[in-house]
């Protein structure tokens, strides 16, 4: 990266980047990297983040880097990305309730974003990720941080992403101005409002854009289109990763495809419950690196054994048509939406959930 086009201040910024994919928590390190953000910390779950962090409060020096921004996936083991960004807003633990969060998953379904979102999320980033994804993420996070406002029920950036936006559905009912509201300009007064009709906005000084320096200060964080193309590129190379990564991932859910068919009933949910989670990983994994069909097949996995799902022999045949039918696509190495080879995967997958589904009762 030549520093006279790309070097804006961006290797002063130190992340922590979540993720208990260790093959994907490289790559999404490496693109960063390649982006200039060369301080990074990297951890497998939200327990491991919080050991981390409890230590950065505590000040132990420059063998403890402290964090300034965390990008963590959602669904993870023991500690999920939603308690790590509970704890990271509520906590007198945490080292800064203001810290920006972005949560990254491939489960970006409504639920989850709104979750997310009244938890105090700064930005919500879906998988399959880009490059492009990423930078505009941390564009936004760095020229344009919201700011963050406490009432009785919420502490976090505000929900509303331009003065022009309406409330979330349901959430309370601001006026348009801050007329109503109390503005606060030290990060030491987070307590909640004595009042429920009470609003506090804090007014604080860009610490990102400080932390990077004066020509930080003065110019937006714009990279040069060749530094992002060769970080795409570089994502792209690592396709031939994911295939491996995939089969072994397939494999897994053929074993617990067996395991299941040997016992019956409630003994079945387990293998369920990690067919769903492997599904999850595979969905938001596959556009990443050129083969948006495993996400498309993965997602359709996911949504029919999302708890409570059918756990009869049925089922576990259709989950048996799914890991056939993504088996197909990296044998063949299908890449975009296949052309007619993706129809006959897609007919294929189809008639085998149509044919093992419950058939509809006949009317009387």
């Amino acid at each position: 990266m030549a520093k006279d086009k790309a070097d804006l201040g961006q290797d002063r910024i130190s992340l922590m980047v979540l993720e208990d994919n260790e093959y994907m928590l490289d790559i999404l390190a490496n693109s960063l990297k390649r982006m200039g953000f060369t301080r990074i910390q990297k951890f497998k779950n939200g327990k491991e983040a919080v050991e981390y962090l409890k230590l950065t409060a505590k000040g132990f020096g420059a063998a403890v880097e402290p964090i300034d921004i965390v990008i963590s996936d959602l669904i993870m083991s023991p500690v999920n990305g939603l308690h790590l960004l509970q704890w990271l807003r509520d906590d007198k633990a945490s080292p800064s309730r203001f810290m920006p969060f972005v949560m990254l998953s491939g489960a970006a379904d409504r639920a989850n974003v709104e979750q997310a979102r009244d938890h105090g999320v700064n930005d919500f980033m879906a998988k399959p990720f880009s490059v492009d994804n990423i930078y505009k993420v941390l564009q936004r996070i760095i020229d344009a941080p919201r700011q963050f406002v406490t009432t009785q029920t919420y502490f976090g950036p505000c929900r509303r992403r331009s003065s022009k936006a309406g409330p979330p559905k349901g959430m309370e009912r601001r006026k348009p101005d801050e007329s109503h509201a109390t503005i606060v300009y030290s990060k030491d007064k987070v307590e909640k409002p004595s009042a429920p009709s009470d609003v506090w906005l804090f007014k604080l000084p860009n610490y990102l854009k400080q932390k990077m320096g004066s020509n930080a200060q003065r110019q937006p964080f714009t990279l040069p289109d060749d530094v992002l193309g060769d970080a795409e590129q570089q994502l792209k190379r690592e396709a031939e990763g994911f295939l491996g990564w995939a089969k072994e991932y397939l494999d897994r859910l053929s074993r617990q495809v067996t395991e299941a068919k040997q016992v019956s009933g409630e003994a079945r949910t387990a293998n369920f419950e990690e067919i769903n989670l492997i599904a999850h990983e595979l969905r938001g994994q596959g556009g990443t690196f050129g083969y948006p069909l495993i996400t498309v097949f993965g997602k359709s996995l996911y949504e029919v054994t999302k708890p409570p799902c059918r756990e009869d022999d049925s089922n576990l045949e259709i989950v048996k048509a799914h890991i056939d039918t993504m088996r197909a696509v990296l044998r063949e190495q299908v890449e975009g939406d296949g052309g007619e080879v993706g129809q006959a995967l897609f007919k294929a997958l189809k008639m085998a959930i149509t044919k093992y589904s419950p058939k509809p009762a006949a009317s009387a």
